[in-house]
């Protein structure tokens, strides 16, 4: 096992501002947002006058939870990042559409389909909009996005076409992914690669429930029956679920030949003008 923290330093569209007090100051493209984050158990660096002019701010409350926009800030823009383009939009429950902190895990995954030398088919499991699926397929992978909310769909086929991919060998998917994938099994489907990021908690498009703790057991079995005779990677991200990154490194080496070694870690954001990183989730990967 081995274990690293991966990085994803400023980009000229986005950068990690400032961070602590439990909130983080982030600038995509030509706005900057402040939205809470857990895990800044620490000081800010920044004075408050900073924090106070950002262009959107995301408060909650016992009751309530809402952003202050400026009247300047339109629904939803465009940034470059990582050689690709997303809209953002900040959403209800804080979120913009993109999880910056992932750019090594497609840099990673990139380089794994191209080092391939051969077709590559890529399963891309509760795909949101799209940031795997848009760096697999650009670096030429045949990629199955699934996902059980039908607007996150539509947004990555929009993230798609923004970033000159819409012609790219991509399957849009709406639907829960246990169930998706029992029928790829019944199919005889195979894939080189599984990319998995799952929630702690969610439903299908049919009200399927998925817990992390009742439904990861079997998600991991089954894909064990999709993946190929000669796979290429295995990638499952964690963020709100409270597991340890030891947990998926364990759950990975039960389907993979034992010899295999699984790297395991945390996925950071570097701020700007500092040394800090923020951590902002957790991942376990293996590379043939």
């Amino acid at each position: 096992m081995k274990s690293t923290i991966l990085v994803c330093k400023n980009e000229k569209q986005f950068e990690l501002l400032d961070s602590g007090d439990g909130e983080k100051l982030e600038r995509w493209g030509d706005f900057v947002l402040s939205r809470p984050d857990p895990q800044a158990l620490w000081l800010k660096n920044l004075p408050e006058k900073k924090w106070l002019n950002a262009d959107g701010i995301f408060s909650r409350d016992e009751s309530d939870s809402e952003w202050r926009l400026k009247s300047d800030v339109p629904e939803s823009w465009v940034i470059d990042f990582g050689g690709l383009k997303f809209k953002i939009r900040p959403s209800p429950f804080k979120h913009t559409g993109l999880f910056p902190e992932q750019l090594e895990n497609w840099r990673w995954m990139s380089d794994a389909v191209q080092a391939a030398g051969r077709p590559v088919s890529v399963l891309n499991l509760f795909g949101y909009t799209g940031g795997a699926s848009l760096a697999l397929a650009q670096a030429g992978a045949e990629v199955c996005h699934v996902d059980a909310s039908k607007k996150a769909v539509e947004w990555a086929r929009e993230n798609a076409e923004l970033s000159g991919l819409k012609e790219k060998p991509i399957r849009w998917i709406v639907d829960d992914a246990i169930s998706f994938v029992k029928r790829e099994i019944r199919r005889g489907r195979k894939y080189d690669a599984i990319v998995m990021d799952p929630p702690a908690f969610g439903h299908g498009p049919n009200k399927e429930l998925w817990k992390i703790e009742n439904s990861f057991l079997e998600m991991i079995d089954l894909c064990k029956q999709l993946l190929s005779d000669d796979p290429i990677f295995f990638v499952i991200n964690g963020y709100s679920a409270g597991y340890s990154a030891i947990a998926y490194q364990n759950a990975l080496a039960g389907i993979l030949p034992s010899d295999s070694e699984i790297e395991i870690g945390e996925l950071t954001l570097e701020e700007k003008g500092s040394e800090r990183l923020l951590p902002c989730g957790i991942f376990a990967r293996w590379k043939k």
